[in-house]
């Protein structure tokens, strides 16, 4: 081989490696990561410290453990126009997390369904919703 050929395979070889290289950086976006399930579920709790008012299913603050895989990860919410449900965004590494959720009755969607259908079927409870009001970021 000439030299000026293998100057062009080291190129060749180079932007090859480059690439791969520059592939590998690209990042899942946070808001897709872990196992997502979208609901709407009764507020419960009395609005104490030992029992705050939040979200049927969602965990206390205390009760949390994100690097559990068997436990809800993080959540986020807005409440219904008539306060008296929780429109969720569940967050677990394991689907197994959702199974007393999902056998609940309550309007369930996993992530990933058409957004249309998940937007039209909660802004019966709330008319401004966006998806976009109930993202959450897990680490």
């Amino acid at each position: 081989m000439s030299l000026l050929s293998r100057a062009a395979a080291a190129a060749i070889m180079v932007c090859l490696a480059a690439g791969s290289a520059l592939a590998q950086l690209h990042r899942v976006d946070a808001r897709n990561m872990y196992e997502r399930v979208i609901a709407v579920v009764p507020m419960t709790g009395s609005g104490t410290d030992a029992d705050p008012y939040r979200p049927m299913f969602a965990p206390k603050p205390g009760d949390m453990n994100p690097a559990s895989a068997t436990a809800i990860a993080g959540f986020n919410y807005e409440l219904s126009d008539d306060g008296k449900f929780a429109l969720v965004q569940f967050v677990a590494r394991d689907k197994a997390a959702f199974q007393t959720l999902l056998a609940a009755g309550v309007p369930t969607f996993v992530k990933g369904t058409a957004a249309a259908t998940i937007v039209a079927a909660l802004q019966q409870y709330r008319k401004s919703f966006r998806l976009t009001d109930i993202d959450v970021f897990v680490p």
